[in-house]
């Protein structure tokens, strides 16, 4: 059991930037750090995919609503990295079976995604851009801090990470107007788009 609070943690990292876990997991093991992290993540290819996710989700993440679309293609993504990534920490320690982990991995992910996903719609109500700029910038330095802390300090780490995502759950629930408000913006969007593209004159002919 010794490697489940590194897979807690990867997994509650994973649903806010499935792309920086495995980018700074991947470098961790390649120059030597940690020995927890399996070869498939120190692979050249896969670090070179992750960084350029990576360097694409920073530019996506700070832009409002192009941050929620992401989000909403990323709602599959994440989860399913958070449970990889915890499937094979699994396998290489061998403390935890894989399948087990892949589920803990997965389903922290999946409610860190949700309360990211929660909290940028919240944000997006507002129509000033820079405290979604903002958030942005605290989310990439806390999963970068958190797991780089969790290689040295996985028990410490994981506490941390199950602080905020209990704090970060009373807070969408707390935000729950401005996220229907949010919701109720985007479809008047859509449907305001619907109606100009069927208003539009067709072409002679």
């Amino acid at each position: 059991m010794s490697v489940l609070p590194l897979v807690f943690t990867s997994g509650w990292a994973s649903g806010i930037n499935a792309y920086a876990v495995a980018l700074l997991l991947g470098l961790f093991g390649v120059t030597g750090l940690s020995d927890e992290v399996p070869a498939s993540l120190q692979r050249t290819d896969v670090l070179v995919v992750a960084g350029v996710l990576f360097l694409c989700e920073v530019v996506a993440d700070k832009i409002p609503y192009v941050d929620s679309v992401w989000d909403s293609v990323h709602t599959v993504v994440r989860p399913l990295a958070g449970a990889v990534v915890a499937a094979l920490l699994a396998g290489e320690s061998g403390s935890l079976p894989e399948l087990a982990a892949a589920a803990i991995g997965g389903s922290t992910a999946l409610m860190s995604h949700l309360v990211k996903a929660g909290t940028r719609m919240a944000v997006n109500s507002s129509p000033e851009p820079f405290s979604n700029i903002a958030v942005s910038i605290a989310e990439d330095l806390g999963v970068a801090g958190i797991v780089t802390f969790a290689i040295f300090h996985p028990v410490a780490a994981a506490v941390i990470a199950g602080t905020l995502l209990l704090l970060g759950i009373v807070m969408v629930a707390f935000l729950a107007s401005r996220i229907r408000r949010f919701m109720r913006r985007r479809a008047q969007r859509r449907e305001e788009k619907r109606l100009a593209g069927a208003g539009s004159p067709r072409p002679p002919g």
